[in-house]
């Protein structure tokens, strides 16, 4: 049976404000964490090698990083602006490590809105425990009739 997709919102550029927020949550699994290492091909054993991530000085693998940057790509898609978003430029910053198990808050914060070039600036952060694990800064558009 084919699993029903959730819909996008759809927000116009006019509809978002500067200093509007946006969240999720998210549990990673392990599982999660082997098929991004079957799409990407990045078996390091950091991620998926048990017996190595004992070794580690955290005693146990953590997930990719990239993987949990990619749910910002969910909150611009779906979330803010959602439905018609472009994605233009992201930067990232990996503070600490996310292990499998972790939940995650995954927060965006409209920062600024330039009204002559159509580009939203989006505070971007994944929290762990109320830690930041991950930040960055997003810019992205609407793709509008208008």
């Amino acid at each position: 049976m084919e699993q029903k997709k959730p819909c996008a919102t759809h927000l116009n550029f006019s509809d978002i404000q500067v200093g509007e927020s946006y969240t999720f949550t998210k549990v990673i699994s392990e599982e999660e964490v082997n098929q991004f290492a079957q799409i990407t091909g990045d078996f390091n054993p950091l991620h998926c090698d048990p017996a190595y991530g004992k070794q580690t000085k955290f005693k146990k693998n953590i997930v990719h990083g990239m993987l949990i940057a990619s749910f910002f790509s969910t909150l611009v898609g779906m979330y803010c602006p959602g439905r018609n978003c472009l994605y233009l430029s992201q930067t990232l910053k990996f503070r600490r490590p996310v292990f499998f198990g972790d939940h995650l808050l995954i927060k965006g914060v409209v920062t600024s809105k330039s009204e002559s070039v159509k580009i939203l600036t989006i505070k971007m952060e994944v929290f762990v425990n109320k830690e930041i694990v991950v930040s960055g800064e997003a810019k992205v558009t609407t793709l509008e009739n208008t």
